[in-house]
């Protein structure tokens, strides 16, 4: 990938004090993305502007968009494809990639259990571990915020849901609404900062490679605190929006309890399901969140592991290098993360992907690669389900 041109007037820019060049994290990531990529950023704000006044919202329309590119990429590359097979060894190369996407899934819970200790609030392993796969199939429901919603609700609630058997609580006492809140926002915050610090992997690619190691200023306390009290309010005013969020506490916290977390539809339960009321503000974090961070980056590094089977399955090592390919792998995976789309990612991940390498690496091949790790992290989403349920029944039957 060329780089882009240094702008003019770079020395006149030097020239002027620091303070008014940078003055937070937030102003340096600004710049850098000016210094980079001007036009691009223009026109992307431009194209966020234009999705946001769009009947049916920016999800559902950044849901076609990936659908239909995908849609046409395999239109146009259906010969190549029906010509690619997997042998014997294709084979167990993605049945490794399964059992890496399962164990990053359980890297994952610990991650997240690691954070919720660093936000002081004394988790249990197994119980966290256990809530986080339980729940985690949920993020393909639509909406993409079950899985959350469902952690919110037995984080607090501080011990086991009547009726729901189990090793115990994720938590040693109950959390109000908002520390709920930044309990499981921060999980995907770091997933995201983490995926995306791992793009400088792939060198300095025109400037990309400051922009993915610029969000990890924003996780010192004086910018991070901030930052997930934002958050959680937002995320709380959607909510709230959606008729997802009850204003009586009692009354929606009763009927949680009253049918069981894991029995509740998510549709059913409807503007009852959880509470609204934002109870005290949430301790102070004093701390960068260094511990939670590489356990999320551990996650990430086990989560490429799993695509690198994929890789190696249809033969793609040689296309390219491995930094390269763990370097687009993070982008797009941060992308399915963070863009409004499809639940789980499905469409947006593939779709950055092939926009990303689709001009180093063939089309045909890249195509099977990411359809295939999408298979495989969808069965491994399901097994670890399954294994939390099959846990929670045999718990109940000693």
């Amino acid at each position: 990938m060329s780089q882009s041109p240094a702008p003019q007037g770079g020395d006149r820019q030097s020239a002027e004090p620091s303070s008014r060049r940078v003055q937070s994290p937030l102003g340096a990531f600004a710049s850098s993305s000016r210094w980079v990529a001007p036009r691009f950023v223009s026109r992307l704000r431009r194209l966020v502007g234009l999705a946001q006044g769009l009947p049916g919202g920016t999800s559902l329309w950044v849901t076609l968009a990936s659908a239909g590119f995908l849609l046409a990429a395999l239109v146009a590359n259906g010969r190549q494809l029906q010509q690619l097979s997997l042998d014997g060894q294709g084979w167990a190369w993605l049945l490794l990639g399964l059992g890496l996407a399962l164990l990053s899934l359980v890297v994952n819970g610990l991650a997240w259990t690691l954070g919720l200790g660093w936000l002081g609030h004394r988790p249990r392993w197994l119980p966290t571990l256990l809530l986080f796969l339980r729940s985690n199939l949920r993020k393909y429901l639509p909406g993409g915020v079950w899985h959350l919603l469902q952690r919110l609700a037995v984080l607090r609630q501080g011990e086991p849901v009547t009726g729901t058997p189990g090793p115990g609580s994720p938590v040693s006492a109950p959390l109000d609404l908002r520390q709920g809140l930044v309990a499981v926002l921060l999980d995907p915050v770091l997933m995201a900062v983490a995926a995306l610090a791992l793009v400088a992997s792939g060198g300095w690619q025109g400037g990309l490679a400051a922009l993915g190691l610029a969000p990890l200023l924003l996780l010192t306390p004086r910018w991070f605190t901030p930052l997930l009290l934002q958050l959680e309010k937002r995320r709380q005013g959607q909510l709230q929006s959606q008729g997802l969020l009850a204003e009586d506490s009692d009354a929606a916290l009763g009927a949680v309890e009253a049918h069981g977390v894991d029995e509740v539809h998510p549709v059913a339960a409807g503007p009852q399901a959880l509470p609204l009321n934002l109870g005290a503000p949430g301790r102070s974090l004093q701390r960068y969140p260094l511990l939670p961070l590489l356990g999320q980056l551990a996650f990430v590094l086990v989560r490429f592991s799993g695509f690198a089977c994929c890789v190696l399955a249809f033969d793609g090592a040689p296309l390219l290098a491995w930094n390269q390919w763990l370097s687009g792998f993070a982008l797009a995976w941060t992308l399915g993360l963070v863009v409004p789309g499809a639940p789980g990612g499905l469409g947006v991940f593939e779709a950055a992907l092939l926009l990303r390498l689709g001009g180093l690496v063939p089309e045909a091949p890249l195509l099977a690669i990411a359809l295939s790790y999408r298979l495989v992290t969808s069965l491994a989403d399901l097994l670890g389900a399954a294994t939390a349920a099959l846990d929670q029944r045999w718990a109940a039957g000693r």
